[in-house]
């Protein structure tokens, strides 16, 4: 029977979060490359950062000409780095961007595994971040170029490194100096991309721990004062530049806008009542999603031992939090995920005569085939409304990986093979999603109007950066970032005047369809006349609207010279 102890030689030192990380990698890697520019956040940040680059100005993230005061500049940066050193600004290649996100699931998959080396055998602690790993919402994260796999790999790292610091002075192995500089480290970049969220989660960790043990004494030892120093030497130079650039109004925003709208209610419509991560929980979690009612008993059975006891001050205080907020997005709990992971991995190392009840592996195994049945009918439904059935075949062989991986979690569970179970499902959930990520989504043409647009201008030889017509290009009737990503910071996104202004100029014009009467009659003021060189027709997903985009130049046989 393969067992932990069977693991234990392939993970032994660092091998065991080498062999995590490198699990996160094959799970993100399909949509990191496939992926075409996502709406609406994804879009924005990454020509946030591209325009860091163009403009030089590393203070003052902006979207055109909209500053983009609800987040620290720390994902710009990392963004910006990573196109400087992979590719180029100019060439819009939105897999540059996601390279930070990338490396924040693979982070965080390595620093779950390292930090549950110091309370487990070194199978179990592969396990642990290799479970983080593979889940659907860290995989998807991992892959979308935006704060939240960074946060989540911050966040762990500091999570993995205090509870090392936490189990040394509970009799555990030393922890060293290397834990506490990784600590501060990692809230640091928390800080950086995400703002109070990571010291958020620490201090809602100790605080319970605390009160649990009823001593704090090692809390005192964490390097208060250094760390406050390198927080500040990193941060205070941008905080105090931003105050000025921006006369104050980054923390107004930051604050008074994004925070408070938050806090208040559900912002940009997405408020949701108490419970919504935890019922989503097992979709997210997934391949993990059998073991979570075996972790919720070992957390119970085993709540006197340190790292449990670690496990759960790190999980429930800041997922309560998470759920009395009245604005809820699906990935806000993501940086306590390493917390269930490591519960998880704990219930695969109990002995036999301690295994979850038959009736626990039963619910898991219910949960899994559930979860199982929802991701297999999303690919073949997408294709069937979106696709004509293109890639049906890909989507049916995703959909079938995708109940091989519940069957196989389920059905090796019920043997008391927990282990092979987590290995088999995790291998080919991680082929599903890639087949998800990598093909079918990628070819669902109605959901990119944004890319095909730019490529139906490039195909016409009328894009702005081949230099046979001026730019920018205009827009009108369609504001979607995606585009504005994809032509250059200088797309303007107007009106059907504007839009007769850039034929005019010779400049091409991108018009949506309800948009066009008013279009042809700001043409018919100025005498000119148009030849139409593309068009597409799709969804846009972040409106659920059903747009047809038609593309123009100046026809230069008609109208005035």
């Amino acid at each position: 029977m393969l067992d932990v102890a069977s693991l234990d030689r392939v993970s032994r030192g660092w091998r065991g979060p080498i062999l995590a990380a490198v699990v996160a990698l094959l799970a993100v890697l399909p949509g990191l490359v496939a992926l075409p520019p996502l709406d609406r956040d994804e879009s924005r940040f990454a020509e946030a950062s591209a325009q860091m680059l163009e403009t030089g100005d590393f203070v003052s993230p902006k979207f055109q000409e909209t500053p983009r005061f609800k987040k620290p500049a720390g994902i710009y940066w990392l963004q910006a780095a990573a196109v400087r050193v992979f590719s180029h600004v100019e060439d819009r290649q939105i897999w540059a961007y996601r390279i930070p996100s990338l490396l924040g699931a693979m982070m965080a998959a390595a620093a779950c595994a390292w930090g549950a080396a110091a309370f487990a055998r070194p199978g179990s602690a592969f396990l642990a971040g290799a479970l983080l790993g593979s889940t659907f919402l860290l995989s998807t994260e991992g892959a979308v170029a935006a704060t939240d796999a960074v946060l989540a790999g911050s966040v762990t790292l500091a999570m993995a490194s205090l509870g090392r610091l936490y189990f040394a002075a509970r009799d555990g192995p030393a922890a060293g100096r290397l834990a506490k500089i990784l600590f501060w480290l990692a809230v640091t970049l928390s800080i950086a991309v995400k703002g109070p969220i990571g010291p958020m989660i620490v201090v809602l960790t100790l605080a319970a721990l605390a009160i649990w043990d009823r001593k704090a004494g090692w809390i005192r030892s964490l390097g208060w004062g250094w760390g406050a120093i390198l927080i500040l030497a990193v941060i205070g130079p941008w905080a105090m530049a931003i105050t000025v650039a921006s006369d104050g109004a980054f923390w107004s925003g930051a604050v008074g806008g994004d925070l408070a709208s938050k806090l208040a209610g559900g912002d940009d419509g997405h408020g949701a009542p108490p419970g919504f991560h935890m019922l989503l929980a097992p979709l997210l979690m997934f391949p993990a999603t059998f073991l979570l009612p075996a972790a919720a008993v070992i957390a119970w059975r085993g709540r006197s031992e340190p790292a449990i006891r670690f496990a759960l001050c790190w999980l429930i205080p800041a997922w309560l939090v998470f759920e009395a907020t009245p604005t809820k997005l699906a990935h806000y709990p993501l940086p306590l995920y390493g917390a269930v992971a490591w519960l998880m991995a704990r219930s695969l190392a109990e002995p036999a005569d301690r295994a979850p009840q038959p009736i626990v592996r039963g619910v898991g195994a219910a949960l899994m085939m559930v979860a199982a049945i929802a991701f297999a009918a999303i690919g073949p439904i997408a294709v069937g409304r979106l696709n004509g059935g293109v890639s049906m075949p890909v989507a049916l062989a995703a959909a079938a990986l995708y109940l091989a991986a519940g069957a196989a979690g389920a059905g090796l569970l019920s043997k008391d093979e927990a282990v092979k179970a987590a290995l088999w499902a995790g291998a080919l959930a991680i082929l599903a999603h890639g087949l998800i990520a990598g093909v079918v989504a990628p070819s669902l043409k109605p959901l990119w109007l944004s890319s095909r647009a730019a490529k139906a201008l490039e195909a016409a030889g009328a894009s702005p950066r081949q230099g046979v017509v001026p730019g920018p290009v205009a827009v009108v009737g369609y504001e979607e970032p995606s585009l504005v990503f994809l032509l250059g910071a200088d797309t303007e996104l107007g009106d059907a005047d504007d839009g007769a202004d850039a034929i005019a100029d010779g400049r091409p014009v991108i018009v949506e369809s309800r948009q066009l009467p008013a279009f042809r009659l700001a043409l018919a003021r100025q005498g000119l006349d148009v030849q139409r060189i593309g068009e597409g027709a799709g969804l846009d997903y972040s409106n659920n609207a059903h747009d047809m985009l038609l593309m123009f130049l100046r026809d230069k046989h008609k109208g005035p010279p």
